[in-house]
């Protein structure tokens, strides 16, 4: 298979020269497209340094910072462009191990459209997180699955592996989510698509150098989403028993 490696990143200068190198050592037949928001400590300069040492990389500079939902709308309609047949997303910042990408892989061949890397199935884990941050996480992914009818345990991971196939037939563009709320809605389509998806445990370990990027502002956008497409999902189905028609989830949303 022809895989791609989508990695946005913003102020990851401290990050992104081992990220680069990791992941070719562990997956050298990839490709990676680094989309970065202009990040004013230089990351794209230090992600074009090592492209050039590594190859099969290349570095998209968006003009200002514009959000994780927009860099990874970017980089699989250029991975489709470019006729890739599995699209990877991981972050920058050292939290999502490279070696773990093979296992991804291994379930796409194996069928399914979507692999996620879990934290919440056994054998995930994220041994670095305070209780307080872990059951915020872990009660959001709940109430996602719950009023989604999803069946993930991680729905908001950042850690995955999409068919290309299944990312052209769920309207890439019409997707309008960020931060969380993008994996929540991307995970959502590709099951209303009826696309398979298994998911794979993973170890998360927090970021060492650099800041999260992580904001209330992000989480309450979420939380308000996946309201939203509840409430959309249950007329959907009043709808489907009298008109056959199911709104869409991203009929609204932010970028």
């Amino acid at each position: 298979m022809r895989v791609l490696v989508v990695v946005p990143t913003y102020q990851e200068a401290e990050n992104i020269g081992s990220i680069l190198r990791s992941t070719r050592t562990e997956v050298p037949e990839a490709h990676v497209l680094v989309i970065d928001d202009s990040s004013p400590d230089g990351t794209a300069r230090m992600a074009k340094a090592v492209a050039t040492e590594l190859g099969h990389v290349d570095v998209l500079v968006r003009a200002s910072k514009q959000g994780l939902g927009t860099a990874y709308r970017t980089g699989f309609a250029w991975g489709i462009e470019h006729e890739f047949e599995v699209l990877v997303e991981m972050d920058a910042d050292s939290s999502h191990d490279p070696r773990d990408i093979h296992r991804l892989l291994t379930a796409v061949e194996a069928g399914a459209d979507l692999a996620i890397g879990s934290r919440y199935v056994p054998g995930g884990s994220i041994p670095d997180w305070r209780v307080h941050r872990r059951l915020l996480s872990q009660w959001g992914n709940r109430y996602a699955s719950f009023a989604l009818g999803l069946g993930i345990g991680d729905a908001t991971s950042g850690f995955r592996a999409y068919r290309t196939s299944v990312v052209q037939a769920i309207a890439l563009a019409s997707v309008r989510a960020d931060g969380y709320a993008f994996q929540i809605e991307m995970a959502y389509r590709v099951a209303q698509a009826n696309g398979k998806i298994v998911e794979v445990p993973i170890s998360f370990s927090d970021r060492t150098l650099g800041h999260s990027k992580m904001s209330w502002r992000i989480v309450i956008e979420a939380l308000l989403l996946v309201t939203w497409w509840g409430f959309l999902a249950v007329c959907g189905r009043k709808g489907r028993r009298g008109t056959g028609s199911v709104p869409a989830p991203g009929g609204v949303g932010t970028s």
